[in-house]
């Protein structure tokens, strides 16, 4: 049953401080039918519930119960930071029981005793003074900030602390809340700069706990723990951790030109200062946080808005070093991605920063989980030649039940979890309700003078442009504004209020909103339409890994040829002619309802030129695509690689 509105969830992963200099505040969102209800029901019925178990055929519950003194045997896991994959999935659970109705399902009351049991166990594992880390309180014999470098000590807190805060948010109750003050008391009275009195001078080779520390004191009210953030942000730069740009440690934040080293330690590090910036109104933390995220998009994002172009360090690479095959784009930096994105729209108020949240979401995060939620890619290529050959493992390009790094799945499941929370906002005024994302449920916000407003949507995005929009609550006689998101890849749009049109050429946009004011009731409606013709997409000149090809996309969705739809022969010698028109086809039998692009196409015929690939360019130029035409099918790149091993490409030659 649809939740009414004063049972929506108020608070999600990100929850501004009373005092916050940001121009948007998180709204609440109903997510009910459609697209992303869908993702959300398959990770709700399939992936969560699965989680236990998972956890406990790794050994990470395992761990847990051995740092409590509750059971004897050998660590189980081959990293430091294994405790962090029981506390995302907490967090994943935590968002999924917020869900639910007062009495809940058989399976909600499962997953409540799943997330009571597990809680428990966390709670047991703590030590009196705080610290909680299996892997040094077992494997290592309880040595402490012996490793900070590849520890993840800090980075296995922060995840902790989100976890308690999700819990919290979501049942009312403190047993893990007090678990994580605990640890965050402990690391206070640890780490400080020099001459603080306190015994170290330190950061966390894995960023995460500045961003945990922040939401941390939007919880509890405690101010120490801003400080606390806010030291260990400006720590990183000043050679703690030898200097390294794959820890962050190169440059310090403030100064940085361009994002570098190893994607999620970088995202998880600026979430966390832009963060900061909205809670302290630091200038300088900010417009550092908005020169990266230009200087990350302008030059080091993929098509797909994944991120990492390197498998070594899994590093960001180079500006314009955006290779195929060899793509990294960790799901988790697209997570990431995600998680700072949204600060900063809520920090500036600027449409772009969910432009790219969309592009992310529909294509290099949800490409991280099988269709049926039950396997997942670690790394997202955007390109899998012909012939191959792949034995599994993290790295693979082949779905993957779990991993020996579990840290992409459960990191999955708390964004999708959670994902109404990154759906709308009201600014910091209280005038209005801004949509960033389009779904089909309700929208609500309290607007400054204690009244609330309601908005219901219908649509069939992505694979539709309308978006029917029907005012439920609203106060009689005051104004305000419905402002929604025109995505950036949208040339043409028109909405129709009241007795009015507009289109592009009469309804501009102020920093990529459409802003409708007006006193509004019950019943008004609001219809957008976005323009949805497939489109072929050419990169920088400067990416050279695609030069000379195109790539096919139709509304929020990068598209993808995969070889199962092209028999005959690979994916390796496929050109795409670009004269041709591009056409649709609603597929409701293929990969769970999609809709396909088609496009003409050859297969080059490459003369043979013996054992050495190489030739004279002047002797012989490229041969022009006259061989056998072929219909080229394109599906969605999210549902890539759920029937068939075989190859793959986003990026098409052209000749």
């Amino acid at each position: 049953m649809p939740r009414t509105r004063s049972t929506l969830p108020a608070r999600g992963p990100v929850r501004l401080g009373p005092d916050a200099r940001a121009a948007l505040r998180p709204a609440t969102a109903d997510v009910r039918t459609g697209f992303w209800h869908a993702r959300r029901e398959v990770n709700a019925r399939t992936s969560i519930p699965q989680g236990p178990g998972l956890l406990e055929s790794a050994g990470n519950l395992h761990n847990l119960r051995l740092a409590a003194g509750t059971a004897q045997g050998e660590f189980e896991g081959a990293y430091p930071f294994v405790d962090t994959d029981v506390y995302k999935w907490l967090e994943a659970a935590s968002w999924q029981l917020a869900q639910g109705g007062e009495q809940g399902t058989p399976e909600e009351r499962q997953l409540a005793a799943d997330v009571d049991r597990i809680v428990s166990l966390v709670a047991g594992a703590q030590q009196p003074d705080g610290y909680l880390n299996t892997w040094f309180q077992v494997r290592k014999g309880g040595e402490r900030y012996k490793d900070l470098r590849w520890g993840h000590e800090l980075y296995c807190a922060g995840h902790l602390i989100q976890a308690a805060v999700a819990h919290h948010r979501a049942t009312g109750r403190d047993e893990l809340l007090d678990v994580a003050r605990r640890f965050a008391d402990h690391i206070d009275s640890v780490f400080g700069l020099p001459g603080s009195g306190k015994p170290m001078d330190g950061i966390d080779g894995h960023p995460e706990v500045e961003t945990a520390l922040v939401e941390l004191y939007r919880e509890t009210g405690e101010r120490r723990y801003v400080d606390l953030a806010g030291y260990f942000v400006d720590r990183y730069g000043h050679g703690l951790l030898g200097g390294e740009a794959y820890c962050q440690d190169r440059v310090p934040l403030r100064e940085a030109t361009n994002v570098e080293g190893h994607a999620v330690r970088q995202l998880y590090l600026l979430a966390g200062a832009t963060d900061l910036a909205t809670e302290t109104g630091d200038a300088e933390l900010r417009a550092a946080a908005e020169r990266l995220w230009q200087a990350m998009t302008a030059t080091k994002t993929h098509l797909t808005g994944g991120l990492g172009a390197h498998h070594d360090e899994e590093d960001f690479g180079d500006p314009f070093e955006l290779p195929n095959e060899r793509a990294y784009c960790e799901t988790c930096a697209a997570i990431a991605s995600i998680h700072w994105s949204w600060r900063l729209a809520l920090l500036t108020g600027e449409a772009r920063y969910s432009d790219l949240i969309e592009r992310t979401l529909y294509n290099g995060f949800l490409a991280g989980v099988s269709l049926d939620g039950e396997s997942w890619l670690y790394v997202n290529p955007l390109q899998v030649r012909d012939g191959h050959t792949d034995t599994g493992g993290d790295q693979s390009a082949r779905r993957t039940r779990w991993f020996r790094c579990a840290c992409c799945p459960p990191n999955v499941m708390r964004l999708l979890a959670g994902l109404e929370h990154y759906l709308s906002s009201t600014d910091a005024g209280g005038q209005g309700l801004q949509i960033h994302q389009y779904v089909t449920g309700q929208y609500a916000a309290d607007l400054a003078d204690g009244a609330s407003v309601a908005v219901r949507a219908e649509t069939d995005y992505p694979w539709h442009g309308t978006i029917a929009l029907t005012v439920e609550e609203t106060p009689a006689d005051s104004p305000w504004t419905l402002s929604l998101r025109i995505p950036q890849w949208c040339r043409e749009y028109r909405v129709r209020c009241g007795s009015r049109t507009y289109d592009q050429t009469d309804a501009p946009l102020a920093d990529g909103w459409l802003r409708l004011e007006r006193t509004w009731a019950p019943g008004d409606r609001v219809v957008l339409e976005l323009g949805l013709e497939p489109r072929l997409t050419a990169a920088d000149p400067r990416v050279d890994a695609v030069r000379g090809c195109v790539a096919i996309e139709r509304g929020p969705l990068v598209y993808c040829l995969e070889q199962v739809d092209h028999p005959g022969g690979g994916l390796d010698d496929i050109v795409i002619d670009t004269a041709r028109p591009l056409a649709v086809k609603q597929r409701p039998d293929l990969l769970g309802g999609v809709t396909t692009v088609v496009a003409a196409g050859r297969r080059r015929q490459i003369p043979d030129i013996g054992w050495w690939p190489y030739r004279s360019a002047e002797a012989a130029p490229e041969p022009a695509p006259s061989g056998e035409p072929v219909e080229l099918t394109a599906i969605p790149y999210y549902a890539w690689a759920n029937r068939q091993d075989g190859s793959m490409r986003v990026w098409l030659p052209t000749s």
